[in-house]
């Protein structure tokens, strides 16, 4: 019996298991044709949960009011993320955005959607164009290069410096205070929570610091916006203001990481449709959208909290469950995507779930787009011999049962 498994309970998904995080989607796909809805061990941040694995059922999950996103809703209002000993900043991103339930995430979408607007996306094209430029000059063609960290990390942190309105005098810190916890694998056990919580606190300091500056010495940034950002007499408090700032950094930089550096992996798997994409430049904007399908940045979006029993697929969901939404596993879905585990860029009719769906779509969902797109495209107009420079079977994943990204990717650029 796969590892995957705990005992003798096929439908019991173990998240933290080594085979699970190299490969999660043999074990996705035995569940979605025999245990749809399955019982998941050490479930972050919750611990057991049910997984959900089949795409319709997913969106279900995603769309139904009977299912909240508040962690405070659990266990008779005990929020998990509220005990004593967890640090103020676990707690504070817990109230953010992403674990706001109607009509309180309304309020706070719109307000920063105020600020986070498509004209400031757009506006952003030359610079991620720039960006991505000045990286690929830069890279040092006559050795092996590691182009996770040489550039499917800095560019996206180049990107949310520029589009937040970091001091240049201050992106050598903000570098190091994120590379800090984006390199890093979700906190597992005590002394791993330890080091992220340090992490956290003094990249909160930080982006604490960028607040008040921005109160003093406002700019046409998204920060500025934020802080200016008003309806109907309403606003964004210091801490609605802090979580927010790190959820879009987070949430935007991590899976636009994750995008570039698996995304590139999976054309290097598959040279036939890494050709065409050379061969075909117009079909970037497809080739993003498959890869978002193919790799999943992120495995899996905020856990959710039956508010009542609800019955999904002929089993019943008790009140006050915690249910996980696999999104990797509905972008596999056979009954949905025809060939589903082929890369094909070329593939029409493309309802991923990457981004997630319904009120908490990904708000940077067109930076991220953006982003894939000018990346990939420059990438290998100016390297198409692009190769690994290790055996396939030396590529490591990081140990993250939420993201799915790579730990390094070195390449031979001709």
């Amino acid at each position: 019996m796969n590892s995957v498994f705990k005992k003798a309970d096929s439908d019991v998904l173990n998240f933290l298991d080594p085979a699970y995080l190299a490969n999660p989607y043999p074990a996705l796909a035995a569940l979605r044709n025999s245990a749809p809805i399955a019982k998941g061990k050490q479930v972050p941040p919750y611990g057991d949960a049910w997984t959900v694995t089949r795409y319709a059922d997913v969106l279900t999950v995603l769309k139904d009011a009977r299912f909240s996103v508040e962690p405070k809703r659990l266990n008779n209002g005990k929020n998990p993320m509220e005990r004593w000993w967890l640090p103020r900043t676990f707690r504070l991103i817990s109230e953010g955005l992403l674990n706001k339930d109607d009509p309180d995430h309304y309020r706070l979408r719109n307000l920063v959607q105020k600020a986070f607007t498509s004209r400031l996306i757009d506006g952003m094209q030359p610079h991620i164009e720039q960006m991505t430029d000045e990286l690929l000059a830069n890279l040092d063609t006559s050795k092996p290069v590691d182009l996770l960290h040489e550039f499917a990390l800095p560019l996206p942190l180049a990107v949310i410096s520029h589009m937040l309105g970091v001091p240049d005098r201050d992106r050598m810190k903000f570098r190091e205070l994120t590379n800090g916890i984006m390199t890093g694998a979700m906190p597992v056990g005590v002394f791993s929570m330890l080091r992220a919580a340090y992490a956290m606190h003094r990249l909160m300091r930080f982006l604490d610091y960028l607040l008040k500056l921005k109160r003093r010495e406002p700019d046409n940034r998204l920060i500025s916006a934020l802080v200016a950002a008003e309806q109907a007499g309403d606003s964004l408090s210091a801490d609605e203001l802090l979580a927010m700032l790190f959820l879009l950094l987070f949430a935007g930089h991590e899976t636009t990481v994750n995008l570039i550096g698996s995304g590139m992996l999976a054309l290097l798997d598959n040279p036939e449709q890494m050709q065409l994409l050379i061969d075909k430049p117009e079909l970037a904007a497809s080739a993003v959208e498959e890869l978002l399908r193919y790799t999943n940045p992120v495995q899996f979006g905020a856990s959710r909290i039956a508010l009542e029993d609800v019955e999904i697929g002929g089993v019943k969901i008790e009140q006050n469950s915690v249910v996980v939404a696999m999104l990797s596993s509905a972008n596999r879905d056979e009954a949905v995507f025809p060939n589903s585990e082929t890369l094909d860029i070329t593939r029409e009719s493309n309802r991923h779930l990457a981004f997630g769906f319904g009120i908490h779509f990904c708000l940077g969902a067109p930076l991220a787009r953006m982003e894939g797109h000018i990346a990939f495209g420059k990438l290998l107009k100016r390297f198409p011999n692009i190769k690994l420079a290790v055996p396939r079977d030396q590529i490591r994943w990081r140990a993250s049962p939420v993201f799915r990204g790579l730990e390094s990717l070195p390449v031979i650029l001709e």
